[in-house]
Order: structure tokens, then C-alpha cells, then sequence
């Protein structure tokens, strides 16, 4: 499973005030706010861990089936500059982030170095092109490709009764899309 989330910085700046009185409280750990105040950006922190968060939770939600709020319950543990763990109740989750300076994107997995597809478009043809690229892999054609979406609203993709997709993640935000898919080979 793979949850993705990716964050317009621009967006970000313009829409939510990180430093409002009680939002680091609410959203994260004593030791990620502990973090976000003495890092060099706290503003590229917070939406990093939110973005790790986020992804984390979409993995989590797939295998669960089951929707909520808790990003405090979500705790983010930096390896390297790209590399994070989140962990939650008693799961590890495995996150690479993408860090620019106009967006944030991370992808989470219950393996280290799962190596999904990832691709950045406009956020008005995410399906279209998830549906392109899984044409490409199966050569079932692309019109006739159809996303169904589990209990809790994950995508799910199929060519009739045949399950292409082993998890997909798609996340937008502001100026910025992206979905990653673990696909079934052909």
C-alpha cells in the first residue's frame, strides 16, 4: 500500500497561519513542535510533517478501511533530509519527500523503498492520465479503464472485472497534482 500528499507552498502561506495560537498544539507531538521551532524554515517543516502525515494516513485508511482525524497521533521521525518514518498506534510507515521551493510531496509505505510510479499534472486530468498510464502497462484501453473507489473513498481502478491497481494515491493541491499507483503486471 502507498499514500501520497503534496502541499502548494504558495497556497500554504496564503491560506493557514501555522503560528495562530494553538495550531502546532492541535496538529503535532511536543517533540515535533520542539523540532519545527528551532529548524532553520519552521514554515517548510510544519508542511513537511503535515505532508508525511497526510501520506501516512492514506496508506493507514486503505488497509483499515476506516476515515478520521488524529494527526497528532501520527508521529514524525526525520532519517535524512528526503527519508522519514511516521509511526502510528503500532505501525511504521516509510516516507520520501520531495522538498521545492513551490510544493511539498511525499509518498508513505508500509515497506522502505517501495518503488511505486509517481507522476505530477494538473489536478483536472489526474484521471485521465492514471488511466494513459495504465493502458500503457496492461494495453487495455484507456476509455474503457474505470475508477470505483473503496468504503472509505480510495481509488481503485479496473478494466471490467479485472483490478489493475494494488494501491493508488492521489493527492492536489492549489497549482499542483499528483498520483502514485502501484499497478498488476500483465
Amino acid at each position: 500500500m502507498i499514500g501520497n500528499d503534496i502541499i502548494d507552498l504558495s497556497i500554504a502561506k496564503l491560506e493557514s497561519n501555522w503560528q495562530r495560537r494553538g495550531f502546532l498544539e492541535k496538529q503535532f507531538t511536543e517533540r515535533e513542535q520542539q523540532l519545527i521551532l528551532t529548524a532553520s524554515n519552521p514554515f517548510v517543516l510544519v508542511w513537511k510533517f503535515w505532508s508525511m502525515k497526510e501520506a501516512a494516513y492514506k496508506v493507514y485508511t486503505q488497509q483499515n478501511e476506516v476515515r478520521f482525524f488524529a494527526p497528532k497521533k501520527f508521529d514524525c521521525l526525520l532519517i535524512s533530509e528526503n527519508k522519514g518514518l511516521v509511526n502510528f498506534k503500532d505501525q511504521i510507515f516509510y516516507t520520501s519527500s520531495i522538498v521545492t521551493h513551490h510544493y511539498i510531496f511525499t509518498l508513505a509505505s508500509l515497506e522502505e523503498g517501495v518503488k511505486a510510479y509517481s507522476k505530477f499534472v494538473m489536478p483536472q486530468f489526474i484521471d485521465r492520465m492514471i488511466k494513459i498510464k495504465l493502458q500503457d502497462v496492461t494495453a487495455f484501453s484507456a476509455k474503457e479503464i474505470k475508477q470505483k473507489k473503496t468504503k472509505n473513498r480510495a481509488p481503485v481502478y479496473y478494466y471490467k472485472d479485472i483490478l489493475l491497481t494494488k494501491s493508488c494515491s492521489i493527492s492536489h493541491h492549489g497549482n499542483f497534482g499528483v498520483f502514485s499507483l502501484l499497478y498488476n503486471r500483465f
